[in-house]
């Protein structure tokens, strides 16, 4: 083919050239939008499903935080997807009020335990008071916010106790289940207790113990195996339900 008539062929085939990467490019652009909207007509069954898995909720409970074991145990739990109520003792919130804020940041909730830990029903309702208010106190400015739930020390209670907390907004939680990690229970016995639990029920366990960190995958894996899932405790009930 002679120069020439090559040059007018090629310019006779360039806008066939452009008019087809066009029209390409159109097609990828279709294909596109036709796989993003599978996959998000598909995510919503997947979320649905998710849902749907949860036939019951549990409260996971940790007394005596914040401490050294918090940050760990925050870990642990966000890993396995879990929340939990962690009743903090107000002189450990005064002392680390990071870790007060670190447990809402993980998506905890947190609850008064007293200030000191006394027995309650052993001391005078200005004393019962004042461990009660100043813990209030030592959670809000820690930025744990306003407690609504009060875990009186040893479970142990009395009218008096729970006038003085009521007074606060705070409803009492005592325990379904009892963990007994703070008796030296071992890993396997905390995940048993953990799998004694039913819809609504609150189980007993504490921010310090190893084996009860070590629990915590197992006792993710327990509940999914049940059909239940961690939720919050309704300060109108006192059980467990959905957050």
């Amino acid at each position: 083919m002679r120069p020439r008539t090559r040059a007018r062929a090629q310019a006779r085939m360039r806008p066939r050239i452009r008019l087809a990467s066009r029209s390409l490019t159109t097609a990828l652009a279709a294909v596109a939008l036709t796989a993003a909207g599978t996959l998000a007509a598909g995510s919503a069954p997947a979320q649905a499903a998710g849902a749907a898995a949860c036939n019951g909720y549990v409260g996971l409970t940790f007394d005596d935080g914040p401490s050294g074991s918090t940050p760990a145990l925050l870990d642990a739990l966000r890993r396995n997807g879990l929340r939990a109520t962690m009743f903090n003792q107000g002189q450990y919130a005064a002392a680390n009020p990071s870790r007060v804020r670190a447990q809402v940041d993980a998506g905890m909730w947190v609850g008064n335990h007293s200030y000191t830990h006394p027995h309650l029903t052993q001391l005078g309702q200005a004393q019962i008071d004042a461990e009660i208010s100043r813990t209030q106190q030592a959670i809000a400015a820690g930025g744990g916010g306003t407690p609504n739930l009060f875990r009186p020390p040893y479970g142990e209670t009395n009218a008096t106790v729970k006038a003085v907390a009521a007074r606060y907004g705070l409803t009492q939680i005592i325990w379904d289940v009892d963990s007994q990690d703070w008796n030296n229970a071992s890993t396997d016995a905390i995940v048993q207790a953990a799998g004694r639990l039913g819809n609504g029920q609150v189980i007993l366990m504490h921010d310090w113990p190893a084996n009860t960190l070590a629990a915590i995958p197992r006792i993710a894996q327990t509940l999914t195996a049940k059909g239940l899932c961690a939720g919050r405790i309704s300060p109108q009930t006192g059980r467990a339900v959905a957050p």
